[in-house]
Parts: C-alpha cells; structure tokens; sequence
C-alpha cells in the first residue's frame, strides 16, 4: 500500500500541481517538478507504448525513492472509446500504484475503483459545473477546474466565478487552472476557495520541458495577446500560440472554417500535433526558462509574499 496521499498532498512545498502537457511533460520534468516539492503529473500517452509507460513508472519509482523526502506524482488517463490503449494504461498505474490519477473526458467508475483500491487519488478535469457534477457522483476525490484562459483544451469560465460556484456544492479536493504562472496567482487560487493551483504553461519554459527551444522562446516573448481561441486543430476549443500558426502557414486573425472532421491544412512538413504550440493567457509573465527546481524557489518565495500581503490587509 503506498503511502497516504492525501497526507502526502497535505505536505507539499507549496499548493500546487504541476499539470500535465501533451508532448511536453515527462520522466525528467516530473522528477524535477517532485524533488522540489511540488506534485509533477504527465499524460500516459506521452509514453509511445504501455512498454514505455512501464519504464517511466519504473524510472519515476526509482528516482523518488533514491531522493527520500518528495511530493507524490501523477498520470493523466485519457477516459475515451478512442484511447484504444486506457485498459493497459491503467493496468500499469495499478501495478505502479500511482499515487495520483488525473482522468479526462470521462471519469468512469472502473478507473476509479482500480486506483482506490490501492489507495491512490482521482482527479478529474472539468469545464462546467454539469461536468463537476457528473464526475462527484462518480465518486472521484478532486475536481480540476479548467477555466478560460487555460493552455490547451481550456474552458470559458471566469475562474473565481467557476470556484466560487463549485464551492456551493463541493466539499472534495478542488484544483484551479487558467493563466496561473505565479505565486502570487497561486495565492488568489487558494484564496478563492481552491486547494490547489493546477499550473502548466510555465512549466514548459524549463529546462526539464520536452519542448522545443524555440517553443520555450516564443513564451518568454509572448503576452497574453499571442494567445487565441480556437478548435480548428482538434475540434475542440483551445488556447494556442498565434506565432506558432503563423509558422505553420495560417493567418490565426483570420483562419478558415473547420471543415467537419477534418484536421486543419498546414504547409507542407507542418503538423497540427507537433507544430501548433499551446499557452495558458498567463505567458506575459515567463521572463526565462529556469530548471523546474529554480522555477519552484521563485514560486514559493512570491507565494509567501503574497499570502504576508493578504494577512496584512
């Protein structure tokens, strides 16, 4: 049985998860994210196989282990007919007892039940408080609120508005994501009424991140303008990096309908998964790419500031 996780949870650094990213989050940066203090999660199918998703989990094991004191880490299960792999990918977490699953789309009972049988933690995304509702009843442990201005598939509502609102109802773990890349707006999740921040987009300007130089770059340039709105690449809306689609040949101020199911017409070499790069609203703020670990010190340092502030008032 792995340790208590909600203990663990409740002995973190800082109030703060580090979210997972497609293509961006994996061994090295949630190492780094957990040594800090802080929980790292990465999505199951960054991993190309289960085979590798096996040697992950193993490498993650046997680096916490060998650092003694750490935050716990998580996987993000993509809950989909489409996941043709969510059975084995499970099956792994199981074997691995991840302390913290992260499921998306659905929060279906078997996920839960297999992970709560060891002893471990669901969190399930959401956009919309139908959404929270369907997944408490499921009997997850925590809510992640997606709201507007989030990186990648982020939702449309105003954040203290949507914490504020689940809050009525909740009493379970909850998780605020959308244009949080401080500590200072760590601070106001937390006053709002959240747990935890839920942070992405500045974790991809570090230098644990799988992401390309010039990804990393085109954050500390960016401002929050640099960021739109759209469901062209995967017909779901989400934020993504207007430089990035003007690299890939489309004009982001004035791009084509969708056309039904099909995926977006990049230039040629271009593609929609690899070359269109997402960012939370948040990116005026990132200035650098530090390690994880100098990133999680500043963190924390603003955090306390802030929260000196607030006792202060």
């Amino acid at each position: 049985m792995i340790k208590n996780v909600r203990q663990s949870l409740a002995e973190i650094r800082l109030p703060l998860i580090g979210a997972p990213m497609f293509l961006v989050s994996g061994v090295e940066l949630v190492l780094a994210q957990c040594k800090s203090g802080v929980p790292g999660c990465f999505p199951s199918l960054n991993a190309r196989s289960t085979d590798t998703l096996d040697e992950w989990l193993g490498k993650i094991h046997c680096g916490l282990e060998e650092a003694g004191s750490s935050a716990p880490f998580g996987v993000n299960l993509i809950c989909h007919p489409t996941n043709k792999r969510l059975e084995a990918d499970l099956r792994s977490c199981v074997e691995y007892q991840v302390p913290l699953v992260i499921t998306s789309l659905y929060p279906p009972s078997e996920v839960i039940q297999a992970v709560h049988a060891y002893g471990g933690l669901v969190m399930h995304d959401v956009i919309s408080a139908k959404h929270a509702r369907k997944a408490a009843d499921q009997g997850v442990d925590g809510l992640i609120l997606v709201s507007a201005g989030a990186g990648g598939h982020g939702g449309t509502l105003n954040p203290l508005a949507f914490v504020e609102e689940i809050r009525r109802w909740y009493t379970g773990l909850v998780a605020l994501a959308g244009g949080i890349t401080t500590g200072r707006s760590i601070a106001a999740a937390i006053a709002a009424g959240a747990d935890f921040a839920y942070m992405g987009t500045r974790f991809i300007a570090t230098a644990e991140a799988e992401a390309a130089k010039d990804y990393k770059d085109m954050l500390v340039q960016g401002k929050a303008e640099d960021v739109f709105y759209t469901d062209y690449f995967t017909g779901v809306m989400g934020n993504y990096l207007k430089p990035s689609v003007s690299a890939a040949g489309l004009n982001p101020d004035d791009m084509p309908p969708r056309k039904g199911d099909k995926l977006a017409v990049l230039t040629e070499g271009k593609s929609a998964w690899r070359d269109i790069w997402s960012a939370g609203q948040g990116i005026g703020s990132i200035e650098n790419i530090p390690t994880a670990g100098n990133l999680i010190e500043q963190l924390e340092v603003e955090f306390k500031q802030a929260t000196k502030r607030l006792m202060s008032q």
